[in-house]
């Protein structure tokens, strides 16, 4: 499909994993692509199988928490391509496995920053401009931790519930200007992170999915095709579960 040709997409943490495998979905649909990781040394190849899709790709290696960086990346895009229609939020990190009265100070902060702070400032960035053009869809992936709330991962958890909250409030603050704020909610999908967590939470965790499988990369990617296209024109500040019957509201 081609039903996003001419379309300008960024995507945070878009080396590897979930991010990558959503600028491969929407190059393949039409999209150029804009990368933004701080793992600059994994990115080149997923730039050469974007080009292989017949799309342009850019890569800036941004921290998301700093605004300065953030602002400046999106200036460049713009003098790149003149406009920004789509922004997945994706970069992300779990944090330490850890109960709550162990869990390091420094820790809690750099999750709540990468998850959080850095969705804010990424959507702070780009909103400008999807005003000007009253047209953009925004994704942001949050978590099914965010809703019910993970044991011994209580600011991966609250980072989460935080981005599903403010989604809701900048959907509602864009909605008359054809600006889209969705986000998704997955439970654990097969990337790294399965390789960060302990066999035992990894256990847990598959144990709370009724499917009895976790996801996989290329389902989270079909779902935010359908929220970034213009076939998503009257569903905004939604939480979309994507949980293998996981999801409890």
């Amino acid at each position: 499909m081609d039903d996003l040709l001419g379309k300008i997409s960024i995507i945070t943490g878009g080396a590897m994993g979930i991010g990558k495998e959503i600028a491969l979905r929407l190059a393949r649909d039409g999209s150029d692509i804009v990368i933004v990781d701080i793992e600059g040394e994994l990115t080149g190849k997923v730039l050469n199988e974007i080009q292989l899709t017949g799309r342009k790709s850019l890569f800036y290696e941004v921290d998301v928490t700093r605004w300065d960086r953030v602002k400046a990346m999106v200036h460049e895009v713009l003098k790149s391509f003149n406009k920004v229609d789509i922004l997945v939020n994706n970069a992300g990190i779990v944090g330490p496995v850890a109960p709550v009265w162990e869990y390091r100070v420094e820790d809690w902060d750099r999750v709540m920053e990468i998850n959080m702070k850095g969705t804010f400032l990424c959507c702070k960035a780009v909103i400008p401009s999807m005003l000007k053009q009253k047209n953009g869809r925004i994704v942001n992936i949050a978590s099914i931790s965010g809703k019910e709330g993970n044991p011994r991962m209580g600011a991966y958890s609250s980072s989460k519930a935080a981005v599903i909250a403010f989604t809701k409030a900048l959907a509602k603050e864009v909605a008359q200007q054809n600006i889209m704020v969705n986000c998704i909610a997955p439970a654990l999908i097969e990337t790294r992170m399965l390789e960060i967590m302990g066999k035992e939470q990894r256990e847990f965790l598959l144990s709370k999915i009724p499917m009895g499988r976790f996801g996989t990369p290329a389902e989270v990617s079909a779902l935010v095709k359908f929220l970034v296209s213009d076939e998503c024109s009257f569903s905004t500040g939604q939480c979309y579960d994507l949980s293998g019957g996981r999801a409890v509201y």
